[in-house]
Parts: C-alpha cells; sequence; structure tokens
C-alpha cells in the first residue's frame, strides 16, 4: 500500500508496532522492557493498560513517551484520549467498542495519530471515513491477549489492505514462527504484545520480529 489519505503517519514507522503488556514484568519496570524493545528496533509503541488507575497510567504513560522521544520513534495510547490529550502524545488507538473514531478525531485534531481497529471491510472503511490514519486488523491469528478479537482470515485481511487508501497493520497472536504467512496480505507491518514482551531476551525478539518483518 502506497498511498496515505493522511500525512500523520509514515508507513515505515508501522513495520514493528509494539503494544505494552505489564503481564510480564517478573519484578522488571515497564521502562525497562520498553526500552530493550526500542533498542531492538521497535518503530512504534503503543501503551495499553487496562488496569491501571488514572493517575498510575499519566505516570506510565509520561515515562514510555519520554523513551519514544528519546528514539525517535511515536508513541501512542490506548484508548484513553484524555491522557493522550493530556501529556500531547503523538496519537490514540480506539477499538470498535470505544469512542467513536469521528469523535477522536475532533477532540485531538487533525495532527495527532489516530488509529483504529477494524475487522471486516466495512469496518475499515467506516474507520478511513471518519478520519483514521491507520488501521489495526485482527485478530489474524489466535492470540491470549485479547479474548474478544474477532478472527480476520488472510482473504480478508487482504481485502481491506486493498479497499482502503490508508496503512494496515497485522494485530493477534504473531510470531516469528507465523509472521511470514502474512506475507503478499498487502500489510504494512505487524503489531505485536508477547511475542516481545513475554521473551526472555526482549531486544533479540524485537530485532527478529524487525527483519522477519521487513520480508512481507
Amino acid at each position: 500500500m502506497l498511498n496515505l489519505k493522511s500525512n500523520n503517519i509514515n508507513p515505515k514507522d508501522l513495520l514493528l508496532y509494539a503494544i505494552t503488556d505489564r503481564h510480564w514484568l517478573n519484578g522488571r519496570t515497564l521502562s525497562q522492557q520498553v526500552r530493550e524493545c526500542l533498542e531492538g528496533g521497535a518503530t512504534i509503541i503503543q501503551i495499553r493498560e487496562k488496569k491501571l488507575s488514572e493517575e498510575e497510567f499519566l505516570e506510565e504513560a509520561k515515562e514510555i513517551q519520554s523513551l519514544c522521544k528519546e528514539f525517535n520513534v511515536p508513541f501512542i495510547v490506548n484508548d484513553n484520549i484524555n491522557i493522550a490529550a493530556k501529556i500531547k502524545a503523538d496519537g490514540v488507538h480506539v477499538g470498535q467498542e470505544d469512542m467513536d473514531a469521528k469523535k477522536v478525531r475532533t477532540m485531538l485534531g487533525e495532527n495527532a495519530i489516530l488509529g483504529v481497529s477494524a475487522s471486516t471491510v466495512e469496518e475499515a472503511l467506516k474507520a478511513e471515513k471518519d478520519g483514521a490514519d491507520y488501521l489495526g486488523v485482527g485478530a489474524v491469528f489466535n492470540t491470549s491477549t485479547k479474548n474478544d478479537a474477532d478472527s480476520v482470515s488472510f482473504d480478508t485481511l487482504k481485502e481491506i489492505c486493498n479497499s482502503v487508501s490508508i496503512p494496515v497493520v497485522a494485530i493477534g497472536g504473531i510470531s516469528a514462527s507465523n509472521i511470514l504467512e502474512l506475507k503478499g496480505s498487502g500489510i504494512d507491518g505487524v503489531s505485536v504484545i508477547s511475542a516481545i514482551f513475554a521473551s526472555d531476551d526482549i531486544k533479540e525478539a524485537t530485532k527478529n520480529l524487525k527483519e522477519l518483518a521487513k520480508s512481507l
């Protein structure tokens, strides 16, 4: 996909999209893990925290945002539009069950990166029309981190990529062992959680996934 409706995000920044999950901290801090991830070459970071208080989320987001600035990669906040606006994050990602994308765009302005989840062509087209800069499409494989995710076949993923002019990132159960099954779908990158953050060597896992993603 070469066309871009918006100038807010470079498709190259979506090559390896890392989403945080504190489930695998094992006594370490999220910042330590994200630093290793960035050192390994992650091209964009999303902070996704469902169980932290607003104050805790805010402090965590500030730390991760600082790291992203250090490595010059975009920093995205999942769902929490208020925190994204408060710290002037690069953007926000919302799901189908969250706030309407058109409303989010109005709240954050034209220059913020807006990502929207989609699992059908209809959802994808609506998200693009409502101002999304990129789509997160999945789950393309079985995933343990999002039990309510709709399943998306390779053919549907490809159809979505062919139907919109904004970048598409595949998400859901992606790992080093299955990432190449997505080759030829038209995606601009992959979004990964456990394949990075559950790894014993986050930096090396990230580096390996990035190399594989380059051949999609």
